[in-house]
């Protein structure tokens, strides 16, 4: 702003003030459009709350749901180290053992027991990434290693090393895998 402009804002100002003196409406109008201003202002802030607070809710219902979902995520964790070491002890039993008359109630017992560990599993949403013969996919996978493979396209999973988990729609823990590569 100028130097002249300045005194012309403040002589308009000034004049103003003297007719709203002498021309009572003329008060009344910058007074009706002072507060048309300030609600305009106020209108504008109501909305904006309005909105941050939808906003705040909508967040804290999300941030509900997803710890009522994923609540159990490092329980089941902790709880797949327990299912790994049952299926490999019944994965270590000879097949004349499991045979035995002797044996035969234990091994059933451990393979209900699997049973059961896989129905629980299910009810609450944990479910095994299926890898074997599927291409290798870095959000459910963890390659440990290549192998010469004729028989199978290069990125195709050919060995599994550990089962994977998922819980719902997230990944509990990647399968470790080998992967098929070209043979030398």
């Amino acid at each position: 702003m100028t130097e002249e402009s300045k005194v012309t804002d403040s002589e308009d100002t000034t004049l103003r003030a003297e007719t709203a003196e002498a021309a009572p409406e003329v008060a009344e109008h910058d007074r009706v459009a002072e507060l048309e201003a300030q609600l305009a202002e106020t209108k504008a802030a109501v909305m904006y709350a309005q909105a941050e607070t939808q906003n705040v809710r909508r967040r804290a219902e999300k941030e509900a749901q997803d710890a009522k979902t994923y609540a159990a995520t490092a329980f089941a964790r902790d709880v797949l180290s327990v299912a790994d070491n049952l299926s490999r002890a019944l994965a270590a039993i000879p097949a004349e053992l499991k045979d035995d008359e002797k044996f035969k109630g234990l091994v059933t017992g451990l393979e209900a027991t699997g049973r059961e560990l896989d129905s629980v599993f299910a009810r609450h949403g944990i479910s095994k990434i299926v890898a074997l013969g599927e291409a290798l996919d870095p959000n459910r996978h963890q390659a440990m290693m290549e192998m010469p493979s004729a028989d199978a396209e290069p990125g195709t999973i050919v060995a599994e090393i550990q089962a994977g988990y998922m819980i719902r729609d997230r990944l509990l823990r990647p399968a470790l895998v080998g992967v098929a590569k070209k043979p030398d």
